[in-house]
């Protein structure tokens, strides 16, 4: 073998015995990340069919086919995989609606097609609503750490304060009266969309699920819309 293609034979040797080291690396990230993915899904299945208090970190590593010592390696506690299943979806649904200011032709279509978009979401993952309307209506009772507690919290307003914009946007293009109080408006129809998701989502008939939800916030919208309408004509007339 001549010196140069014994030096072309080493180099070949070094570059890919370091090249192994990173794809060993890869791969344990993957399957890392795939065995975080694995805890998370199994704790939604089980915090949707039980709610929060049954499920402990040994019925969410039965489900996940782990043992509880696989758990800890990944999260601290059941709190800790409840916050980061909200946290992930809530980020989801945020990304969704980010762009709803963008260009719109009125507030009432912008509200109108982030109600659109609220309802498919949940629509499309009725374990995640089920799971946030928990932490909504049972906070107290949950005992999270105050840190993921708040962190839930403030990634949730997050989202609510898009209602906000959207109601600030038709307040400064004259479609909604100068007078109107965001916060309220805002709580309102995030408390409307929630109550009407809430009251058809595991009830009726499948088919027609979808249609009556869209139906019903659609119209609840429009007349709540009118009545903010009604109230800047009333203050013009003043």
């Amino acid at each position: 073998m001549g010196i140069a293609c014994l030096f072309i034979w080493r180099l070949t040797i070094q570059l890919h015995g370091r090249a192994q080291p990173l794809g060993l690396e890869e791969r344990r990230k993957r399957e890392r990340e795939n065995r975080k993915n694995a805890i998370l899904k199994a704790a939604r299945k089980l915090f949707f069919e039980k709610g929060f208090k049954p499920v402990t970190v040994e019925s969410i590593a039965r489900k996940a086919e782990l043992s509880k010592g696989s758990i800890y390696l990944y999260y601290n506690s059941k709190e800790e995989i409840y916050t980061q299943i909200l946290l992930n979806d809530i980020d989801k649904f945020h990304d969704r609606i980010s762009d709803l200011l963008q260009n719109p032709s009125s507030a009432s279509e912008a509200l109108m097609r982030l109600a659109n978009i609220y309802v498919d979401f949940f629509l499309n993952d009725r374990e995640l609503f089920r799971i946030l309307m928990t932490f909504m209506l049972h906070t107290s009772d949950m005992n999270l750490p105050e840190d993921l507690n708040d962190h839930i919290v403030r990634t949730t307003n997050k989202t609510i304060g898009i209602i906000e914009q959207v109601f600030k946007y038709g307040v400064e293009r004259g479609e909604f009266p100068a007078t109107l109080n965001l916060r309220q408006n805002r709580n309102a129809v995030w408390g409307m969309l929630n109550g009407i998701i809430s009251l058809h989502l595991f009830t009726g008939i499948e088919d027609k699920r979808a249609e009556v939800i869209h139906s019903t916030i659609e119209a609840g919208l429009e007349i709540f819309i009118r009545g903010l309408e009604i109230s800047e004509t009333k203050e013009i007339g003043h």
